[in-house]
């Protein structure tokens, strides 16, 4: 049996933890050890020796914090908050031991003779735990307050990682519903045709049901998928395109231009079979002598290029722009969902006649499918 990976892809700070915390803090210690030296130098014992102030500070302070912090979190951990109670009288016993010990090891890496607490006046005894119980008291005030900061962060950072996951589903619902957004009349259409056309000529029935099957296959994997790449997203247009020729006959001709090199690229699914449908529906179907719609794949400078050309009735047929606005909508909504505004479409006039639909996409994001 495989050890668990998350244990064994645990950061170190946790894996060490609790004491691994005073590593980090010890650094804190030390910097208030050196602004002690400066008070006891300059404001509470001017012209004393800054040197031995500092080793002085150093062997106390660093036993206070090794004493708080240890039993801190020897009892409560890295993450519990301390009771106030039996943490204040902990500060209130590791002041006074290390005074103490603080001295005496001075006293042994400077060889100078400090004595003991019997030898030091009241007064002076007095002053020098009150100062370290103030320094001792700045400290943990200090740490207090970093760690209720870092407690209101993590919580914080929870919560936007929370609001992200709820914004990232809500997309994908959002992306879910509009890819379902098919215009169902080519459907409605083909299913007519296709019981007119068992009377009269049921081979071409036959051949029109079996187009119809493989495409609604094809489309139900589509509709399903996070993304497609483009070879099965141009067998699909194969597919839909091949119905229609059978509904249309000699007045619809086709040509699918995809380089092999681009036949693995990730892209949202059902991006072109809007664009298609619009092309028929609205500009080669209402014409009398059809028309040829022409799909092609391309890059340029990274980006991915989508184009679907028609020489039907173009942009000024007045149904062209009622019937393609739902579409367009469609593809720019889930467009702008997934890539921002890295991602564009566009509708121009064919030459001599006719529209051209234009996607563009960034080919570093259609290579990663989207989350679901």
């Amino acid at each position: 049996m495989k050890p668990d990976a998350r244990s064994a892809d645990a950061p170190a700070a946790k894996r060490r933890s609790p004491y691994y915390r005073m590593l980090r803090d010890a650094r804190y210690a030390l910097a208030l050890n050196v602004i002690c030296a400066l008070v006891i130098t300059f404001i509470l014992n001017p012209g004393s020796h800054f040197g031995q102030n500092l080793v002085a500070s150093m062997c106390i302070g660093m036993i206070a914090f090794l004493l708080i912090d240890g039993i801190r979190l020897t009892l409560w951990g890295a993450d519990q908050r301390p009771r106030f109670l039996p943490f204040t009288l902990i500060i209130l016993i590791s002041v006074p031991v290390a005074q103490m010990l603080g001295l005496v090891l001075f006293g042994w890496l400077t060889g100078v003779d400090v004595g003991g607490f019997d030898k030091l006046l009241p007064t002076q005894m007095m002053g020098t735990l009150v100062f370290t119980l103030l320094a001792t008291g700045g400290a943990v005030l200090f740490f207090s307050s970093r760690e209720k900061i870092a407690r209101l962060q993590m919580i914080a950072a929870e919560e936007k990682a929370r609001a992200e996951s709820v914004a990232r589903q809500a997309m994908q619902a959002q992306l879910q519903l509009l890819q379902a957004q098919i215009e169902p009349h080519m459907l409605f259409n083909t299913l007519a045709n296709l019981q007119g056309l068992i009377s009269f000529d049921p081979d071409r029935a036959q051949l029109l049901l079996d187009q119809l099957i493989q495409y609604l296959r094809a489309t139900l994997s589509s509709s399903r998928a996070g993304a497609t790449t483009l070879g099965q997203e141009f067998s699909l247009m194969q597919a839909y395109l091949g119905l229609m020729s059978i509904r249309m006959g000699e007045r619809l001709g086709y040509t699918l231009d995809l380089p092999e090199a681009l036949r693995d690229i990730k892209v949202p699914p059902m991006l072109l079979q809007p664009l298609v449908e619009n092309a028929i529906q609205h500009g080669l179907e209402p014409k009398i002598e059809g028309g040829h719609v022409h799909v092609q794949a391309s890059t340029d400078g990274g980006m991915l290029i989508l184009t679907v050309a028609d020489d039907g009735l173009g942009l000024d047929h007045p149904g062209q722009s009622k019937g393609t606005q739902l579409g367009m909508a469609n593809i720019r909504e889930r467009l702008r969902g997934m890539h921002g505004d890295s991602a564009s479409l566009s509708l121009t006039a064919n030459t001599p006649a006719g529209v051209v639909a234009r996607l563009q996409l960034p080919i570093h994001s259609t290579t990663t499918s989207p989350t679901p």
